[in-house]
């Protein structure tokens, strides 16, 4: 029998291997030749199935061992890789270049998974100066403390620079992690420093996920969570945060037993929304009751733009201690430190210490004693002062470039009281991609809402970034984007035609 999947061409090449193959020694030969030929012209595509090696041996007349020695050849080239009681399908096409097999087809099922190059693309774009980037979530960099963060650094420098440069413990220097907890909250030994959020969440994904669990998120939420729990094997469940039905999700607990729920409660990310005091004592007795943890997402806490928010449902849990925070830098100070920390029980930064040591043994120790001057100093707390009132400008910029120059309707958002992003609905019939390739070649970048979905949503959803570009730039944004939601709208005949 000849697999079922594949078309039928393919289905065909193999069903005619018999007749092409010559009989000349060693026959395994020449069928490894057969078969890699036909993989490197697209004749039989990586993910087809090859028949059982039985079954090929009938059907091409020879030996099994000899079909099973030409399997093994074309596993060790990288092309075929079989699996016990699923079959033998092929990988990758032959290398273009002199290796004697095909780097993919060695990868491991795990690392073929991480495909979404989401991330990559956004910090790629980020760091265009070619780019007007309203991708990434970039604070005003330009407000960056320079002076006083080189002052810092020379200080530590100054006063015992083998601490900086020798090695640390994995969880983080014992100075710094107490600034973390009085500044913060917490407790120093209840705290590990990592190298920003996202391996935090890689860190708890692997720490706390087995292949098959399920996993409550933000729907829409975090790309890089969504991704870093999807390569970990879990089953995504979308929660409609912004909606904050805590009964949807007592049924969704219900029904899937999650492992854990994840959630950006305060200046979510991408939708601005923060939950109320209320809702936020309601989840943690829910999570209680089913014995969920709950990873927080706790990034944009500081960046609130009118009243404070609420506290952190770290804070809150004094009862039950279900919920693991987790935090960064990044948006408060600058992406290109990597500093950030997880807040848990003592039994989770135990366990996150030693996944964390196999990869990273110890955060940087120059940026943590720097921090930690900056912290102790008040200069921490000076620049987040200045940047809210930066990041209000350039929020109040944006909103009425976009009121002015993109027609009323076609580009549909609430104006946030914090964070870093407009979370913008399209009219129906104009796709975000399309969207988003115009602006491109217009080198204005945006990201569409498909990311930050763990189902099929967010086609008619942009996020953008109004920290990251100084108030002068909006207007060239603004244009920029309503030429694309135009062009979009023409692409699509069941767009409004007010938009043309």
């Amino acid at each position: 029998m000849m697999p079922k999947n594949g078309n039928q061409q393919t289905v065909q090449w193999m069903n005619g291997l018999s007749a092409a193959l010559p009989r000349t020694r060693p026959i395994y030969r020449q069928l490894v030749a057969l078969v890699e030929g036909g993989i490197a012209r697209g004749e039989v595509p990586p993910g087809f199935r090859l028949p059982p090696e039985r079954d090929l041996a009938r059907r091409l007349r020879v030996s099994r061992a000899t079909v099973v020695s030409a399997y093994r050849e074309l596993e060790a080239r990288g092309l075929l890789r079989g699996y016990v009681g699923r079959g033998t399908f092929v990988s990758a096409k032959p290398d273009a270049g002199s290796a004697p097999f095909a780097w993919r087809g060695k990868m491991s099922a795990a690392a073929l998974n991480s495909n979404d190059t989401t991330v990559r693309d956004l910090v790629s774009a980020a760091a265009d100066p070619a780019l007007v980037s309203l991708a990434a979530g970039v604070p005003a960099l330009d407000c960056f403390p320079t002076a006083a963060f080189q002052h810092a650094m020379n200080d530590v420098l100054g006063k015992d620079a083998a601490v900086a440069w020798r090695h640390g413990p994995t969880e983080g220097l014992r100075a710094f992690r107490a600034a973390l907890a009085e500044r913060f909250g917490g407790d120093p030994e209840h705290i590990l420093v990592i190298a920003g959020a996202q391996q935090g969440l890689d860190l708890l994904a692997r720490c706390l996920i087995d292949p098959g669990d399920a996993v409550i998120v933000d729907r829409p939420g975090y790309l890089g969570a969504i991704q870093s729990f999807r390569t970990a094997g879990a089953r995504l469940v979308g929660w409609d945060i912004a909606g904050a039905d805590l009964d949807e999700l007592e049924e969704l607990m219900l029904r899937y037993r999650p492992k854990l729920l994840y959630t950006n409660p305060t200046h979510h990310n991408p939708t601005g929304y923060t939950m109320p005091i209320r809702a936020r004592r309601e989840l943690l007795e829910l999570a209680a009751r089913y014995r969920v943890p709950i990873v927080e997402d706790d990034t944009y806490r500081e960046l609130a733009l009118g009243a404070p928010s609420p506290p952190p449902l770290f804070k809150l849990d004094d009862a039950h201690r279900v919920v693991i925070r987790v935090n960064s830098f990044s948006k408060m100070l600058a992406p290109g430190l990597r500093l950030g920390w997880i807040s848990a029980v003592r039994p989770i930064v135990e366990q996150l210490s030693l996944i964390k040591q196999q990869v990273d043994p110890h955060t940087q120790n120059l940026s943590q004693l720097v921090v930690c001057e900056l912290i102790a100093r008040g200069v921490f707390d000076r620049h987040v002062a200045t940047i809210k009132t930066e990041h209000r400008r350039r929020r109040d910029a944006m909103v009425g470039a976009l009121r002015q120059h993109v027609p009323a309707g076609a580009l549909r958002f609430d104006v946030p009281d914090g964070g870093m992003y407009l979370w913008c609905q399209l009219q129906p019939g104009v796709r975000a991609r399309a969207v988003q390739d115009h602006a491109r070649r217009e080198s204005v970048m945006v990201v569409t809402g498909e990311p930050f979905y763990v189902d099929q949503g967010g086609a008619d959803r942009l996020r953008i970034c109004y920290t990251s570009q100084p108030p002068e730039r909006a207007d060239r944004a603004a244009r920029t984007l309503a030429r694309a939601v135009a062009a979009a709208a023409r692409e699509d005949p069941a767009a409004p035609t007010r938009l043309v």
